[in-house]
């Protein structure tokens, strides 16, 4: 479990390397597949980029 919001900011970028690694993968056919990846890509950056901040310091 990340401890403070650098290590969380840092797991979230990692997820997006490997959102960004399927959806190199994809061709055109898999539109839903695509979409799914999208939709994911999304979740993670409001994560990353939500105010306030995952935590507060001192």
């Amino acid at each position: 479990m990340a401890s403070n919001e650098k290590e969380i900011n840092n797991m979230l970028f990692d997820q997006l390397d490997i959102v960004e690694r399927f959806e190199a993968a994809l061709n055109e056919s898999v539109e839903k597949a695509r979409q799914e990846i999208e939709t994911q890509k999304r979740q993670i950056n409001r994560k990353l980029y939500q105010k306030p901040p995952l935590t507060t310091e001192n």
